[in-house]
């Protein structure tokens, strides 16, 4: 069994995908407040350390974990992709998070985990403003005598039914190897996954509304206005469907962003879901 120490954690989605394969969690680390409270609910009896990563000693991880260890040890990481995504047009030269991974670089170092999962956006090593960013870390790997493989992942290829792709970098030490990245896509899946096949057996809920039986299948509260504009979009459609007098000012002549107030496909995978996705008005 491989311990798992989860940075950037959030809720602890990737703890529970290793998890599910076996993975012994140890804990996480995160700065906000709310990921911490639901990752020690969803992962009971785990170490959890809440704060800023920049202001945290790599010596706070003594009393979870040990340079003599009994098992392997692996280190996950995604430090916020903002900095990096492509989706922004106009990224900062001081955004001050893309020194994050520099900081999970940092724990790398001083504790030398046997296995290291990095995910990201695919801009992480291709935006030339990243590029020594992404260059110093793995320039660390191979001094620290790392063997690593990375690229990029598509989500249909590993049955998510959104159309997504993630950047990941997996990395091994000392007599522990690794297989390509290319080995973890399911080349026996013959169709791509579909929205309907993942969400069709959820109940019908109202707007403002939510499920007894599944705690987080909830809807928004939602303007008349905007009730009927969903009546009006067809399936696959957007705000382009509806008459004139249904459309926002700002969209009247405006042919851009057609992916706002759409509607998913039922037999297709759905958009990249972005941090908004559970706003109406970003589809």
């Amino acid at each position: 069994m491989i311990d798992v120490f989860d940075f950037f954690s959030g809720c602890g989605g990737t703890s529970l995908g290793f998890q599910r394969k076996g993975f012994n969690i140890l804990g996480g680390l995160d700065f906000d407040r709310d990921c911490a409270s639901t990752f020690v609910k969803n992962f009971p009896g785990c170490h959890f350390i809440q704060g800023d990563i920049r202001t945290i000693e790599t010596s706070a991880l003594s009393g979870i974990i040990s340079k003599q260890r009994e098992k392997p040890l692996l280190f996950c990481g995604c430090a916020p992709c903002q900095p990096f995504t492509k989706q922004r047009r106009i990224i900062p030269e001081n955004d001050e998070r893309r020194s994050l991974l520099s900081e999970f670089q940092r724990f790398i170092e001083y504790w030398l985990p046997d296995y290291i999962f990095l995910e990201n956006v695919p801009g992480l090593q291709k935006i030339k403003k990243s590029d020594q960013v992404f260059k110093r870390f793995t320039d660390a790997l191979k001094k620290l005598e790392y063997k690593f493989d990375y690229g990029t992942v598509k989500a249909s290829d590993i049955g998510v039914p959104q159309v997504r792709q993630r950047f990941i970098l997996i990395a091994a030490r000392g007599a522990y190897s690794i297989l390509p990245i290319d080995h973890i896509i399911n080349k026996n899946r013959t169709t791509v996954p579909t929205v309907r096949e993942c969400i069709e057996d959820l109940p019908p809920i109202p707007a403002g509304g939510g499920c007894p039986t599944i705690p987080n299948h909830v809807s928004a509260t939602l303007s008349t206005l905007n009730l009927n504009r969903i009546k009006l979009t067809p399936e696959g459609g957007d705000r382009r469907d509806w008459p004139d007098e249904m459309k926002a000012g700002c969209h009247q002549n405006y042919k851009g962003h057609t992916d706002v107030y759409g509607r998913m496909k039922w037999d297709a995978p759905a958009s990249t879901l972005t941090t908004r996705c559970i706003s109406y008005s970003n589809g």
